[in-house]
């Protein structure tokens, strides 16, 4: 639960699009085209199965978290906070946000990838119930449909 009022609801690629492309830059920093935050939001957009939040404090967007399902497992992608607003709560209540609109598709598994190396991130999911994965992550990347 979070320390002051926030609104979590559903992306919307009007209000929303700028501030979350800022906060995805600031907190992520991706380099690589394909995790482009443009070009994430489009191809979210595209799908359009209601999977993509917000969290806003008044009208101010300061956390975002992406979901996905397949039919059986459930996705957790691009849950950022930002760093101003951290340690509030907000991360955990994105998630627990996320974690209900899967439950409720009948989702029997939530599955999520964070970079080895980065303690702080696995302590919150650690602390929110999630646990490592005796797995190997692998992944090819589809040059041809990166613009």
């Amino acid at each position: 639960m979070t320390y002051f009022p926030i609104n979590i609801v559903d992306f919307d690629n009007v209000q929303h699009r700028n501030p979350v492309i800022a906060l995805w830059k600031d907190v992520f920093g991706y380099k690589d085209a394909r995790n482009r935050p443009e070009f994430v939001i489009d191809q979210k957009i595209a799908v359009s199965d209601g999977l993509f939040f917000v969290a806003l404090q008044r009208d101010l967007v300061v956390g975002t978290v992406m979901a996905g399902y397949d039919g059986h497992r459930g996705w957790i992608y691009s849950l950022a906070v930002h760093p101003k607003y951290r340690e509030k709560g907000i991360g955990s209540d994105l998630l627990a946000h996320a974690e209900g609109r899967l439950s409720s598709r009948g989702c029997v598994k939530i599955n999520l990838q964070i970079v080895h190396d980065n303690k702080a991130v696995q302590r919150f999911y650690q602390a929110n119930g999630y646990a490592a994965e005796n797995r190997i992550s692998m992944g090819k990347q589809l040059d041809e449909n990166i613009p």
